[in-house]
C-alpha cells in the first residue's frame, strides 16, 4: 500500500497539471493556505548550488532556495519535496516554503556531529540496487534496508505486519545484471541468500540486457515515487534509462577487476516514467552512515529480535549472558554467526549517532563501558590470584 492510497485522488487533483508528479487530494489540502497567498505549487526535480528546478503547472522554472534555507541540514530543499514558489513575474522566483514530508530516505553525514542528509523525500518505494557482476554484500545490503525502513525522526517509515509491508516507503532489493549469472541454479541460490538477508523484502533479479525481470520492476514503480539507491556501478543510471525507454541519464563501463564505475550520476533527478509513476536516480554512495535507524535495524533483523524477547533478562546484550536465547541459537545453528555480527555493527553504530544528541543514552553507554572494564579487571584480578608463584 504506498502512500498515494491514504491521499485519494479528488477530481481536481486528477485534473491538475502535476498529476503525473504524485500531485493529490492530500497535497492539495497542504497546499491551499499557500494558494491563497498567490504562491505557485511545484515539485522539486533537481537540486544544485542553492537553487532548484521546480515543475509547476506552468513547466520548470528554476527558483531560488533562499527563504527556505535553515540551520537543521534535515530540512534542507531536496529531490522530491513538494513546496510553494512565486508566481511568475519575480526575477528572481524563489522557493517559499516546503511542504510537510510524508516519507524520507536519511543517512548519516560524513562529519563529527550527528547530522543527517537527506537524499530523497516523499518516496513510496525505496529500489535498493546491487549488482550481480560482483560478489554479493550483504553486510551492506543490511545497511541500506535499516536505512530504508527508518524515517528522519526516528519512526518506522515501514511496519512488518504478518510479513507485509504496509504504510510509508516500500522496499525492494533489485539483482542487476542478472544476465551475468546464466545458470538458473546459481542466480535463485543468489535470491535466497539475500531473501534471507531481507526478510519479508520482494528480492528481484532484472537485466537490462535482455529485459528479465523488468516488466515486474516497471508494474512496482509505476505507482507513486521510486528512488534508486547503491553503490556506484550498481547499475543504476542503465536502469533508470530501460525505464524511461530513453538515454536520459550518462552511463560509464564498471570496471572489470572489481565491477566499480564513475559516479554517472552526480544529482539526484526526478524523472517521469512512460508507464505512470515517477524515479529519483541518486548518485552512487560510497557511505551508507547510519542516522538514528533503530527501528529499521530492528526490523532488518526481526528473528534476532524475536529471539531477544525469550532471553533471561530484558536488557540482554547477547554477549555471554546466562540464558541468552540468541546465543543458543547461535550454539544450535540456527541463527548465522555473520547474521548477529552484522546486528551487532549496526547497532552499536546506531547507538553511538543517537548518543551524540541524546544525553542520557551517553551516560549509558558510559556506564555500560564502565562495567565491562571493572568486569575484566576482576577477571584479571581472579586469574593472577590463583597463578602458582
Amino acid at each position: 500500500m504506498s502512500n498515494a492510497s491514504l491521499h485519494p485522488f479528488s477530481s481536481s487533483a486528477v485534473q491538475h497539471p502535476l498529476a503525473v508528479y504524485g500531485w493529490d487530494e492530500g497535497w492539495e489540502a497542504e497546499f491551499a493556505p499557500y494558494a491563497a497567498q498567490g504562491l505557485v505549487p511545484g515539485r522539486v526535480v533537481r537540486v544544485d548550488r542553492g537553487q532548484c528546478d521546480v515543475t509547476t503547472p506552468a513547466g520548470v522554472v528554476r527558483a531560488d532556495t533562499e527563504f527556505v534555507v535553515p540551520h537543521d541540514p534535515m530540512k534542507v530543499v531536496c529531490t522530491g519535496d513538494w513546496v510553494a514558489v512565486d508566481p511568475e513575474g519575480g526575477d528572481p522566483r524563489y522557493a517559499r516554503t516546503i511542504l510537510p514530508r510524508r516519507t524520507a530516505f536519511v543517512r548519516s553525514t560524513s562529519s563529527q556531529r550527528s547530522e543527517g542528509q537527506v537524499l530523497a523525500t516523499n518516496i513510496d518505494h525505496v529500489v535498493i540496487c546491487v549488482s550481480l557482476a560482483v560478489e554479493l554484500d550483504l553486510g551492506r545490503i543490511e545497511r541500506f534496508l535499516a536505512l530504508a525502513m527508518s524515517s528522519s525522526n526516528g519512526e518506522a517509515l515501514l511496519h512488518n505486519a504478518a510479513d507485509s509491508w504496509e504504510s510509508g516507503a516500500q522496499p525492494l532489493v533489485v539483482l542487476t545484471k542478472a544476465d551475468l549469472v546464466p545458470d538458473a541454479t546459481a542466480l535463485s541460490y543468489l535470491v535466497q541468500d539475500v531473501e534471507t538477508t531481507a526478510p519479508g523484502v520482494q528480492v528481484l533479479p532484472v537485466s537490462s540486457m535482455t529485459g528479465e525481470g523488468m516488466d515486474v520492476l516497471a508494474a512496482v514503480v509505476s505507482d507513486g515515487t521510486s528512488v534508486l539507491l547503491g553503490v556506484s556501478g550498481a547499475g543504476k543510471s542503465t536502469l533508470a534509462n530501460t525505464l524511461l525507454g530513453e538515454d536520459a541519464m550518462d552511463v560509464q563501463s564498471t570496471r572489470g577487476v572489481d565491477g566499480k564505475g564513475r559516479h554517472t550520476t552526480t544529482t539526484r533527478n526526478l524523472l517521469v516514467l512512460p508507464g505512470g509513476g515517477v524515479l529519483i536516480d541518486t548518485p552512487g554512495l560510497r557511505g551508507v552512515g547510519l542516522f538514528d535507524a533503530g527501528t529499521g535495524v530492528g526490523q532488518v533483523f526481526s528473528e534476532i529480535e524475536d529471539l531477544a524477547a525469550d532471553c533471561r533478562f530484558h536488557d540482554c546484550a547477547h554477549e555471554s549472558e546466562p540464558g541468552c536465547a540468541v546465543l543458543a541459537a547461535l550454539a544450535d545453528g540456527s541463527l548465522p554467526e555473520r547474521r548477529l555480527d552484522s546486528y551487532r555493527k549496526l547497532v552499536r553504530e546506531n547507538r553511538r549517532i543517537v548518543a551524540k544528541t541524546d544525553a542520557r543514552l551517553r551516560a549509558e553507554i558510559r556506564r555500560d563501558w564502565q562495567r565491562k572494564l571493572a568486569e575484566g579487571r576482576a577477571a584479571g584480578e581472579a586469574k593472577r590470584s590463583g597463578r602458582v608463584r
